[in-house]
This record gives structure tokens, C-alpha cells and sequence, in this order.
């Protein structure tokens, strides 16, 4: 969405963290209304708003509710098509898929083709395939790439090459590995449905050991130019055990399936995506436009006389192959 934006560096935050306020407050004011109107271990899990209306005496309100949720579901399909279609794009721009996928609207300025496919092809998966199956592939990759967000962050604001001392990059790995151990246990201790909280009192301490030896004995090596997270190493620490933990409840089979697509995956990465997309920078000369690319990443627009070269500006505006780096800023 940031080549869609007038300034990304600074609307995309806004607008993330402002939809994140917001729908945050709503859930919570919804959640409390609903334990107002039905004690709590009455709810349906299915259908609780419908319900609680008619346990209340107001039958014709659940037909609004079941409109307003239909027209939710609605909504978030078409964003889900939305963000899907541009992660296609930008994997089409670098050759791992073919570049038609890329290809993006000269009037309306949209990827017109990827968002086709997308749609068709999740539309296919979901008509063939039970409800559950797909929510719990969907949690498990969601809850996934968070973690590896997190992650990647810590690597990126710990990291620096030519910067770091081995020293400090022995001491990054094993507070990382720490953390993700200690995670990873709190969540096979969940998941196996141990009672009590022995296995707890061991876990914490330790991601929380983990962090605090990052925090302490790691310094930073690079600082955020236009806004970063803040609370770091604490705040992704925080989200790879949160992450970590809620991947424990879910179910074995569903965790098989998603093994199963991700190798498929990672072999068509190796065979083929990986060597289209070398192939396809070393063509381009991408090193070449650096400095212009350096511009887009701070948030100032960029012409194809400033820097990206005029052959590859006019590449990317008509959906072809650029340098594969983001236009958000830096994001750290």
C-alpha cells in the first residue's frame, strides 16, 4: 500500500496504529455490552450477539446483527484481497513469480491482475475446504510471520555488518535463541495441557532473563532515521512469546498441513525463485540505484530523474521489475 500513499513514512504508522486503537476500544466496549446482557458462560460461540438479543427479548435486533456481521465478513475479504494482491506484486517484481502478476493499472494505479488471480484462486481453496481447516492454516501463518517480524526486528536494530562485533553477534544469537526457547516451552507446556504453573515459573524467567541480557549487554546498532518501535528489545520480545504461546493451542494436523505447504514452498524458492530473482537483479543492475532507493526508503518522493534512473522508474511504473525494497521508511 506505501507506493498507493501520498507519504507513507508517515500516514501508513498512523493509520496502522489508529486502526489498531480503534478496533481494540470496540471490541472491548462490545465484549463488555455482551457480558452485560448474558452472563458470560451463556454465550454462544457461534452466534453470541444473535443470541443475547433474543435472551433479551429483542428478536428482530439479531436479523441487524446477522447483516452487520455478514457485511463484516465482507469487508474483511475484500481487505485480505487487498493486501494479498500487493504482497503477489511485489514477489512478481522480483521475478519469483511470473512478472504478469505485477503488471499494475495505468488508470487506476492497482495491481488489476494479481488482485484477479488472488481472489479466484482463495475463492477456489475456500469453497473445497472446511471452515475450520482454513481458520486455523490462517492463525497459525498469521501467528507465524508476526513472530518472524519480531524477530527480523531485533536482527535488524542488533545488527549491522561491519558495525557489530562478533562478540556482540554471539551474544545476539544466544539471547535470541533464549527468547525463542523459552517461548516455545511456555507454549508445549500450554499445549500439553499440564496443570499447575511450575513449568511457567521456569519460562518466564527465563524469556525474561533473555531480554533483559539483550537489553543490557547488546547495544544497538543502528537508530530508526524517521520512527521506529518503540521499547525495544522489550516490545518484540514480548510479541514472539505472545505469538509463540497462542501457536500452542492450536491443533497437531493443522500444524502438519502448514509444514507441508511451507516445504513445498521453500523447494520452489530454492529451485526456481531464488535464481530469478538474482538473475533478475544482477540485470537490472540494482546496486546502480542505491542512492535513489536510499530516498524512497526515508519517505521523499522520488522522480525518474532522481536517482532511480529512467529505464527502471518507468519499469516500475508499469508494473515490471524494480528493486525489491520498500517505500515505508525506516522501518524499525
Amino acid at each position: 500500500m506505501a507506493e498507493e500513499t501520498k507519504n507513507p513514512a508517515r500516514d501508513i504508522p498512523i493509520g496502522l496504529v489508529g486502526s489498531m486503537i480503534i478496533i481494540a476500544l470496540a471490541y472491548c466496549l462490545l465484549a463488555a455490552t455482551l457480558c452485560l446482557m448474558v452472563p458470560y458462560k451463556q454465550l454462544d460461540r457461534d452466534a453470541a450477539f444473535s443470541v443475547a438479543f433474543e435472551y433479551v427479548g429483542l428478536n428482530w435486533a439479531k436479523y441487524i446483527v446477522a447483516l452487520g456481521a455478514l457485511e463484516g465478513m465482507t469487508t474483511a475479504l475484500l481487505v485480505g484481497a487487498v493486501g494479498q494482491a500487493r504482497y503477489l506484486t511485489h514477489i512478481a517484481r522480483t521475478h519469483m513469480m511470473p512478472p504478469w502478476f505485477a503488471h499494475v493499472n495505468g488508470k487506476t494505479g492497482t495491481p488489476v491482475n494479481a488482485t484477479i488471480v488472488m481472489i479466484t484462486a482463495t475463492a477456489i481453496v475456500a469453497f473445497f475446504t472446511k471452515m475450520d481447516i482454513l481458520a486455523n492454516l490462517l492463525s497459525i501463518s498469521t501467528l507465524f510471520i508476526f513472530m518472524l517480524v519480531a524477530v527480523a526486528l531485533l536482527v535488524r536494530r542488533y545488527y549491522v555488518t561491519g558495525v557489530t562485533t562478533s562478540a556482540n553477534h554471539t551474544k545476539l544469537i544466544v539471547c535470541i535463541s533464549v527468547i525463542l526457547g523459552s517461548s516455545t516451552a511456555t507454549a508445549a507446556i500450554w499445549g500439553a495441557g499440564v496443570d499447575g504453573w511450575i513449568g511457567y515459573v521456569i519460562t518466564i524467567p527465563i524469556w525474561f532473563l533473555g531480554t533483559l541480557a539483550l537489553d543490557v549487554f547488546v547495544p544497538q546498532a543502528r537508530a530508526p532515521k524517521m520512527w521506529g518501535v518503540p521499547l525495544v528489545p522489550w516490545l518484540p520480545s514480548a510479541s514472539i512469546l505472545i505469538n509463540i504461546f497462542l501457536l500452542g493451542s492450536i491443533d497437531g494436523p493443522s500444524f502438519v498441513r502448514f509444514g507441508i505447504w511451507s516445504g513445498v514452498l521453500l523447494v520452489y524458492y530454492f529451485l526456481l525463485g531464488l535464481h530469478a530473482s538474482y538473475d533478475t537483479a544482477q540485470g537490472l543492475g540494482e546496486n546502480k540505484a542505491g542512492d535513489g532507493w536510499k530516498k524512497l526508503e526515508e519517505g521523499a518522493p522520488v522522480s525518474s530523474q532522481s536517482g532511480l534512473g529512467g529505464e527502471t522508474a518507468k519499469k516500475i511504473e508499469e508494473g515490471g521489475q524494480g528493486p525489491s525494497q520498500s517505500s515505508l521508511g525506516d522501518v524499525d
